[in-house]
């Protein structure tokens, strides 16, 4: 039989093992919690482009010097847009009137026939109601302007009058719109 100092002799030494494990097991575990490691990763975004097509009713390039107009011509302008890239985008285009490099009133001496089964006004924009697949050339968003005969007088006699296409994108992938807005698709450039 053990006396009673050999017990307590004996419960400190088991303590003190039980200690000396537990200090074990723990040191691996903090060593283990305590490990840094560092990742480096490279993301390349990708590059959206786009190529504006204007053509005359015969698919010929629509002059890039322009045309001479009079009041009350209809002069055939097709404008689409076409994907260049490898990525699918939502698109919208703004058309800019102007007479010798100043912005004009919208319509003053320009009447357009908009496509509006695949296009949608919104704030000035026209945005293109669906996704733009790589390859693909939107429907003309519109196909011939009129010169306003009442508008156009013998003020505007020796100037130039300008339409300007505008177009930007956005990409659709991980892009959600409301309903199909694309209007409400997140990143679209300031004006």
């Amino acid at each position: 039989m053990l006396n009673k100092f050999n017990r307590l002799k004996l419960k400190f030494l088991t303590i003190a093992i039980v200690a000396i494990l537990f200090t074990s097991i723990t040191q691996g575990s903090l060593a283990y919690f305590s490990t840094i490691g560092k990742a480096t990763n490279v993301i390349t975004s990708g590059d959206i482009q786009m190529k504006i097509h204007e053509k005359t009713d015969q698919g010929t390039d629509f002059p890039v010097d322009g045309v001479y107009i009079i009041p009350g011509d209809v002069v055939s302008k097709q404008v689409s847009v076409e994907n260049i890239c490898e990525q699918p985008f939502y698109l919208r285009v703004k058309i800019v009137y102007g007479i010798d490099s100043q912005e004009l009133p919208s319509k003053e001496c320009f009447k357009l026939n908009i496509n509006e089964t695949d296009w949608q006004l919104v704030d000035g924009w026209y945005y293109y109601k669906s996704v733009l697949e790589p390859g693909q050339t939107t429907p003309l968003v519109f196909s011939h302007v009129e010169i306003v005969g009442d508008s156009v007088d013998n003020a505007y006699i020796g100037k130039t009058l300008t339409l300007t296409v505008k177009a930007q994108a956005v990409q659709s992938k991980n892009n959600p719109i409301v309903g199909t807005d694309t209007y409400t698709a997140s990143g679209w450039p300031e004006d």
